[in-house]
């Protein structure tokens, strides 16, 4: 029997009801954390590996990964938060403060609310392939959110190896306005020797996340980033018991051998719906980069770049300085904007 499709009412009905189980829970796991005498505990610092419901992984200065929860009302801690913990009488812990954060990670839930994925990211990967068909508007999307959130912004070509020379060169010439404003191409395929390393060059240093179509091919690169990923989820298991979790949880891992300059990668799954939420006219035109130097040059302040007259950016269009496609992505993001606003 076919299964009945929930209509967009019906769904946000669940989200709301299971949102309400959830602060319930998380209410009592406060109360009880609430009692414990944290004042004569001393303080260390920490970062959250995962997060599961109540019940938080951290990771101590010395690596070593402390199972803990969160006291009252702390906010709305993530993966990646860097946090002020204190050891309890039990060999756990209980987070008493989230330290600011450099960058944040979030979607529109049902609701329409921003819900954070993950904290202080350095770098968003974004993952394309000739098949499926890639998406530019998807991919502006994320180098907005990229601008944004102010962390470095790659693009990553994979699957190379189903594609002839004649079809590399026409598919790699088809995004090669994005090196020329700025964002790193690389082309990979995992087949080819040395392609591990390439990659991990790509991501040392830096606490990344993978985002991308559906197909692209994240899980092997991900394969090849975390060639220890079932030990990392070992050690998590056996510290906090959490690490059964991590397949429905974003969850931090360190970068596997050959990154010799360190690294993270935040596999959340998340970001597998990601999307913009609402956003203005002012914050979308700054999220394309090579709109900026030409804003000023707009008669109107309030130029949408579309039919206005003595427009900067459309004089920047017709000189060549600016994409057709990527000035046709941010009109339609700003009416899709502007639609989901009203």
């Amino acid at each position: 029997m076919p299964k009945r499709r929930l209509s967009g009412r019906q769904i946000e009905r669940i989200q709301t009801i299971q949102d309400r189980r959830r602060q319930r829970l998380a209410t009592r796991l406060d109360a009880a954390a609430s009692d414990l005498d944290t004042e004569s505990l001393p303080p260390a610092r920490g970062r959250i590996v995962v997060r599961h419901g109540g019940h938080l992984a951290v990771e101590d200065e010395a690596g070593q990964i402390i199972h803990c929860r969160a006291r009252q009302n702390l906010g709305h801690p993530v993966c990646g938060d860097h946090v002020v913990w204190h050891h309890t009488a039990d060999q756990r812990g209980i987070v008493t403060a989230i330290l600011p954060r450099d960058s944040l990670l979030s979607r529109p839930d049902f609701s329409g609310r921003d819900k954070p994925l993950a904290a202080n990211l350095t770098q968003l990967a974004i993952v394309i392939a000739p098949r499926p068909e890639p998406s530019d508007y998807l991919v502006d999307q994320y180098l907005v959110a990229a601008e944004m959130m102010g962390v470095r912004a790659i693009i990553l070509g994979t699957k190379m190896d189903l594609l002839s020379a004649d079809e590399q060169h026409l598919f790699q010439a088809r995004f090669a306005h994005y090196a020329e404003i700025g964002y790193p191409l690389t082309w990979i395929s995992l087949r080819a020797a040395g392609a591990p390393q390439r990659l991990l060059g790509q991501f040392a240093g830096h606490t990344s996340i993978l985002v991308g179509q559906s197909g692209v091919g994240k899980s092997s690169l991900i394969d090849v980033l975390l060639p220890d990923r079932g030990i990392q989820i070992g050690r998590l298991s056996q510290a906090t018991g959490l690490g059964r979790h991590t397949t429905s949880a974003a969850t931090l891992y360190r970068l596997g051998p050959g990154a010799e300059t360190g690294g993270a990668l935040i596999d959340s799954p998340g970001v597998r719906s990601f999307r913009l939420g609402i956003i203005s006219r002012e914050n979308l035109q700054q999220g394309f980069r090579e709109l900026r130097p030409h804003l000023e040059r707009c008669r109107f302040t309030d130029c949408r770049h579309d039919q206005e007259p003595d427009c900067g950016v459309q004089a920047a269009l017709a000189a060549g300085l600016i994409t057709p496609q990527r000035l046709n992505n941010f009109r339609h993001l700003l009416a899709e904007s502007e639609q989901s606003r009203n």
